[in-house]
Parts: structure tokens; C-alpha cells; sequence
């Protein structure tokens, strides 16, 4: 099998497009906290829209995709799906990713997608199919009741062992680890305090899943406001942290902090 490299640059104007298109609706979803509106539309259209440009003719069906993410979220409690229970929605949505491109990025969401805008050389998360279709949505079910997804309120993460959610990027986080080969980049803020956590989804999923026998080298790129604060550093700060991991891991890398600016 091959793998297959859609242009960034794509899905920028892409996500322009798009943005404008559901603009009115996700300030709905901000505001009510609950299912976005018009899920299965949004899903559904995005993967259509993702295997249109990538030329994946019928490799992908999105209405089975659907499915399965379906069932493992509606008439469950919102605070009761697991990793495991996205299993099948995972097993007919497998894509095999590019070596020397992913980047991995912690607390630089904005400027990350400006980044590989700009570069048109790397895929993150967000540029996988399941990435594509799942960005900024919100879902939950409802196990009391017949009526599927909940559209008035969802719990908050931090309020759930098991949020429907978190689960989605949990997998899906571990699984973009699972595929990295050859070079990486991570992208780091180093205006904030922490700017390694351990308890990110970079820090508690990925980094523990990278695999040192197929990433040759991880290079850390530290990144800042403009006008500051100047935090941490390669030599200062958390970032000493995962430095310490990556050595202890056996990872060849590097680390710069004066070459990119928010």
C-alpha cells in the first residue's frame, strides 16, 4: 500500500471555506455546550470532501464510518465511552501516513496551523481523515432516552472518566504516534510556564508512543509571542523534561528556540 500526501495548503484554503460555512453554527455549539448541530452532515460532508481530494476513490465509505462512530456514542452515557468502543469506527478509517512530515505540537494550536500553512511540509493530526472530519466538533449521546446524540448540554472533560470525546482523540492521538517514521517535529510554546506537560495529550499519549526503532529524529522547536515572556527554553523549563525522555528512550534529537516567533 501507499501512502498519500494531500498539500496543506488545500486544507487551509479548505478550512477558510469551510469555517465561513459553519460559522453561525459552532458559536451555537460554544454557547449551548451540547452535540454540534448537524453532526452527521458536517461528518459525513467533510469526509466526502477529504477522499474527493485525496483521490481515494471508494477506499473509504464514509457512510460506515458514520456508522460505527454512531454506535459507539448514541444511547450511552455521556460520561461512559471508551476508547474501545471506537474500535470498529477505527479499524475502517486506517490511513497510512507519510514518514519525515508529522509534526506533534503542544499549547500552539494558532500558530501551528499557520505553520504548516505556510511550509506546506508537514501533516499533523488534524491532517488525517479522522483529524479532518472530527476537528473542533462536540458529541455526546444519551443513555436515558431514544433520541441519540444530546444537542442541549455535554459534560466537560475534566468532569469524566471515560468523555466521548476525549476518548475519540485519545485513539486517534495514539495512533498518529504509532505511525511516525523518520524525522518529527514537535512544537513547543515557550511563553507559557509548562510548556512540556505530562499530562497534554503530547505528553500523556503521544510521547510515550512514539517508537524510537522507526523515528530517527525528533527536532523540538520552540516557539514565542513576540513580545514575550521568554519562559523556558531547550535549556531552561520543562523542555529539560522532555529532553530527559527522549534521551532515556534512546531518541536522537535537537532543539532550537530562536527561529520562530507567534
Amino acid at each position: 500500500m501507499t501512502s498519500f500526501v494531500i498539500p496543506y495548503t488545500m486544507f487551509f484554503f479548505m478550512f477558510i471555506i469551510l469555517g465561513f460555512a459553519l460559522l453561525f453554527v459552532l458559536t451555537d455549539v460554544r454557547a449551548e455546550s451540547g452535540t454540534t448541530p448537524n453532526l452527521k452532515q458536517i461528518v459525513i460532508g467533510r469526509c466526502f470532501e477529504y477522499v474527493a481530494l485525496a483521490n481515494f476513490n471508494p477506499r473509504y465509505n464514509c457512510e460506515k464510518i458514520w456508522q460505527e462512530f454512531e454506535k459507539a456514542v448514541v444511547r450511552r452515557s455521556p460520561c461512559d465511552v471508551s476508547v474501545k468502543d471506537y474500535q470498529k469506527m477505527f479499524q475502517v478509517i486506517t490511513q497510512i501516513l507519510p514518514c519525515d512530515k508529522l509534526l506533534f505540537w503542544s499549547k500552539t494550536r494558532d500558530f501551528m496551523h499557520s505553520y504548516v500553512a505556510v511550509t506546506d511540509s508537514f501533516w499533523t493530526l488534524e491532517d488525517t481523515l479522522l483529524g479532518f472530519m472530527f476537528n473542533d466538533l462536540i458529541w455526546c449521546g444519551q443513555q436515558e432516552r431514544e433520541r441519540g446524540f444530546d444537542y442541549q448540554s455535554c459534560p466537560k472533560w475534566s468532569t469524566c472518566s471515560y468523555h466521548p470525546v476525549y476518548s475519540l482523540w485519545k485513539q486517534a492521538s495514539q495512533n498518529f504516534a504509532m505511525a511516525a517514521c523518520g524525522n518529527i517535529t514537535v512544537l513547543l510554546n515557550g511563553s507559557i510556564h509548562h510548556a512540556f506537560n505530562k499530562k497534554s495529550m503530547f505528553g500523556s499519549v503521544e510521547l510515550g508512543n512514539l517508537n524510537p526503532r522507526m523515528v530517527t529524529h525528533v527536532h523540538i522547536k520552540v516557539i514565542y509571542n513576540l513580545e514575550g515572556p521568554f519562559l523556558e527554553s531547550c535549556t531552561q523549563g520543562s523542555i529539560l523534561g522532555l529532553i530527559e525522555v527522549l534521551k532515556k528512550r534512546g531518541f536522537h534529537w535537537t532543539c532550537t528556540d530562536n527561529d520562530l516567533y507567534v
